[in-house]
């Protein structure tokens, strides 16, 4: 006797998500894992012009500026550091943790005409601020946008 059985794609789909999570698990465990426990975490950066200087912002919100590293070579710049904490797995009357600790890095390509040498790095309530001459070539450029009228009957190519 033959059993008629109905498909179901998502079912399918279902399956190879759960093959494709076990996977990446048995690939990436440990880092994965890792990140979970705050090991490796990587700042917000803003990058933008004032006052005919670059300017680099990067959230470092509790990192004590001894622990912050900012090196240039070439229009390369790199900020690393550490953020410490006394994590401890056992927090009773925790529910959850969102905060992540550990080492960070950076690295951000300073566009031409930036004088990447002559950096001068700040650090206040969390920002680490880093301002850089910025010559001509490297400021915004005004483009004006011109429209062109459509004749009437024309038809789009």
């Amino acid at each position: 006797m033959f059993a008629i059985r109905k498909w179901e794609p998502f079912k399918e789909l279902s399956t190879i998500q759960s093959e494709l999570d076990d996977l990446f698990r048995k690939t990436f465990g440990s880092l994965t894992s890792g990140m979970m426990r705050g090991e490796m975490w990587t700042p917000s950066v803003n990058c933008f012009t004032r006052k005919g200087n670059y300017v680099i912002q990067a959230d470092l919100p509790g990192i004590d500026p001894k622990d912050i590293d900012v090196s240039v070579v070439g229009n390369t710049l790199t900020i690393k550091g550490e953020r410490k904490t006394e994590w401890k797995e056992e927090k009773e009357g925790e529910f959850f943790h969102e905060s992540s600790y550990g080492l960070f890095e950076r690295t951000l390509q300073v566009p031409e005409g930036v004088e990447a040498d002559k950096v001068h790095a700040t650090y206040k309530n969390g920002v680490l601020e880093l301002t850089m001459p910025a010559g001509k070539a490297a400021l915004p450029k005004k483009v004006k946008v011109e429209v062109e009228e459509e004749k009437i009957g024309s038809k789009a190519a």
